[in-house]
């Protein structure tokens, strides 16, 4: 692939050089002393990672999801992560790579920051996990971000709910104390969504209607590296209107945190932000690219999402009262993070109210995290129970379900 290879559907060379950015640039440089908008080289660096896959965990895929069918790949996936590498029988080279690669801890780790940025993930709660499924409805406006999803049927329809809660267990289990370590849910988790998205990309790459030249290849690394930041510098300043305090380090080491999460699962982009400055610029740079040309399927992606805990008609009373309480404090936390333009043009339904509840926290969030700021020992207190409540809230809503991780295997369209 060529280094300046860019899909046609991104649109950020030229945008920043427009009157109004560029009075949005010089107001940046005058108040916070640095462009907002990258240099030129990190955006067609950026531009590029689009083409950037994972060709480690492809080869792998390739091998034995391919060669000898899923169900032969998932078991050797499994025991793999059960017993180690060896405790498979006549492992293939391919996995072994794949295995080698993620016990090699990269120059740029620093384990101590991981932990600091995974624990202050876990401080903000079940209301990240709010957080970040609504910015994602933004995303849905890009082609390459909605059609894998569209295609594949996930997050659309009855699978909605399901996912996102695989989702929110994939976050958990990554998050929490060790649980990047080598045998770790969470670290076998993170190779379990790496496999799932090598096989997906795989099979949207020969479908008749994925555009490479438009999109890029499927999940690539430009997207994963947005995610990332979905999950670290993102929350780190918008849930601060929920009366979060993260300080700059904080809002950094969770960026950090996100980084070797990505790492395990194959995610090695070309340029990483490392300071609040660059992921700015980073952000900047998403704020403008986009074609959002999705269309219906980014609509029914964002409308699957606002019913993901709509109440079932045919339920107990009890459980349909429950289910519409949840329904209307999910769309007010929905309305609250989502702009404004995004929410009406994807038809949500109205939230009223409920969406000040979020800011009706602030209060109450503001001096429990300045008690925890300033008394010794609090910090750790609110470590506990902000993990008991992410652990309630997942309980809740998965009714005593697992979460599981399998590729689809199959296309709706």
């Amino acid at each position: 692939m060529s280094e300046l290879r860019q899909p046609t559907e991104f649109r950020y060379f030229g945008r920043a050089e427009r009157p109004m950015m560029k009075a949005l640039r010089k107001l940046v440089r005058a108040t916070l002393g640095f462009d907002p908008a990258p240099p030129d080289a990190v955006a067609h660096r950026f531009a590029a990672m689009y083409y950037d896959a994972d060709p480690l965990a492809e080869a792998f895929v390739e091998e034995i999801y391919f060669g000898r069918g899923a169900k032969v790949g998932r078991a050797m996936l499994e025991q793999a992560l059960a017993g180690g590498v060896d405790s498979v029988p006549d492992a293939p080279a391919s996995l072994r790579r794949l295995f080698e690669d993620i016990e090699v801890r990269p120059a740029w780790l620093d384990p101590a920051l991981v932990e600091h940025g995974a624990r202050v993930f876990r401080r903000w709660g079940s209301r990240v996990f709010e957080f970040a499924g609504a910015i994602t409805l933004e995303a849905y406006a890009e082609s390459s971000v909605a059609k894998p999803l569209a295609l594949t049927g996930a997050y659309a329809g009855a699978t909605t709910r399901r996912r996102f809660l695989e989702t929110v267990a994939f976050w958990i289990a990554v998050s929490e104390p060790g649980g990047l370590d080598p045998g770790a849910a969470g670290r076998a988790s993170a190779l379990r969504v790496r496999i799932m998205h090598v096989f997906v990309r795989k099979r949207l790459l020969a479908h008749p209607e994925w555009d490479l030249g438009a999109w890029g290849v499927p999940i690539s690394q430009a997207d994963a590296l947005l995610t990332l930041m979905g999950g670290s510098f993102a929350p780190g300043i918008a849930m601060q209107a929920m009366g979060y305090r993260p300080s700059r380090r904080d809002i950094e080491a969770t960026m950090h945190f996100w980084r070797w999460v990505g790492h395990l699962m194959g995610v090695r982009p070309r340029w990483y932000p490392t300071s609040l400055a660059e992921a700015c610029q980073l952000a900047f740079m998403a704020s403008l690219k986009g074609a959002r040309q999705a269309g219906a399927d980014g609509l029914r992606l964002c409308q699957s999402y606002a019913d993901l805990f709509a109440p079932d008609p045919a339920a107990p009373l009890p459980a349909r009262l429950r289910a519409a309480l949840t329904h209307r404090l999910h769309l007010g936390y929905t309305r609250f993070f989502l702009s404004r333009g995004a929410y009406r043009h994807n038809q949500l339904p109205r939230a009223g109210l409920w969406a000040l509840h979020p800011l009706a926290q602030a209060p109450f969030i503001f001096a429990a995290e300045t008690l925890r700021r300033h008394v010794p020992g609090l910090d750790a207190v609110a470590d506990r129970v902000a993990r008991n409540e992410r652990a309630r809230w997942f309980a809740r809503h998965m009714g005593g379900r697992k979460a599981e991780y399998h590729p689809a295997e199959s296309f709706t369209r």
